[in-house]
């Protein structure tokens, strides 16, 4: 009840930062793309960033989650080696944050899958990548993260191959074409009530990444995959 009523708050906060405006009645995805390249309306990305983030991570949960696909699971294998491998590092990368945010599984354009930290209320989408994000030094790999930027530093924007001519996106220097699949709110305010801070300071954030892996709803996963169900795999 309590996250419920914090995004009522958030929503209604946006409405009316964009009322009137161009983006009034947008989603909050393509509000957070569109004013995380100006840096004079970042209360305008937060709010819209945090609240598409939140409503993602509650998208991706249910209390009678089905099992995984073998279509999807042969996808992760592929990037993972396994789906312990996979379950094994999203519950470390999240209770190893040093802050709040999310922790997101990512697919890039050649079917790979990834893990994904943003801090605060920072983005996973390439298209909001114009506005610097916290990074923390804790978990995240800079040496790969600057080699990567400088690889694509000059890369035009795409606009043939998988999203098509039509779906041109506009990316910032360096920003990689991905989609999120999953994500699991590491903010304080979702753990803390019901795990606490537990032995360490992490414990009580590991128990919740622990529990939250066994409410992932991976019908909804699959779909934000945009898995082929009709792909055929060799057992």
């Amino acid at each position: 009840m309590a996250w419920t009523q914090y995004q009522g708050l958030m929503l209604e906060k946006l409405s009316s930062l964009t009322a009137g405006g161009e983006y009034e009645f947008k989603t909050t995805k393509d509000i957070a793309i569109k004013y995380a390249r100006d840096p004079n309306s970042a209360p305008i990305f937060n709010y819209a960033s945090m609240a598409h983030n939140n409503a993602f991570f509650f998208s991706t949960i249910t209390p009678e989650p089905k099992p995984m696909s073998a279509e999807l699971k042969k996808d992760l294998e592929d990037s993972f080696g396994s789906i312990e491998t996979l379950q094994r590092e999203l519950i470390v990368t999240a209770s190893s944050m040093f802050g709040p945010g999310f922790v997101w599984l990512v697919k890039s354009r050649d079917r790979k899958y990834s893990i994904l930290c943003t801090y605060l209320a920072g983005s996973p989408y390439p298209g909001a990548h114009y506005r610097r994000q916290p990074v923390d030094m804790n978990t995240g790999d800079t040496s790969v993260a600057e080699a990567i930027r400088r690889t694509n530093a000059w890369e035009p924007v795409n606009t043939v191959g998988l999203h098509g001519a039509q779906s041109q996106k506009k990316m910032a220097p360096g920003g990689i074409d991905l989609n999120p699949i999953l994500c699991i709110n590491m903010w304080e305010h979702v753990y803390l009530p019901d795990y606490g801070v537990g032995a360490g300071g992490v414990g009580g954030k590991k128990a919740f990444a622990e529990s939250w892996w066994h409410v992932i709803d991976w019908e909804v996963v699959r779909k934000n995959a945009e898995v082929n169900p009709q792909k055929k795999y060799l057992t």
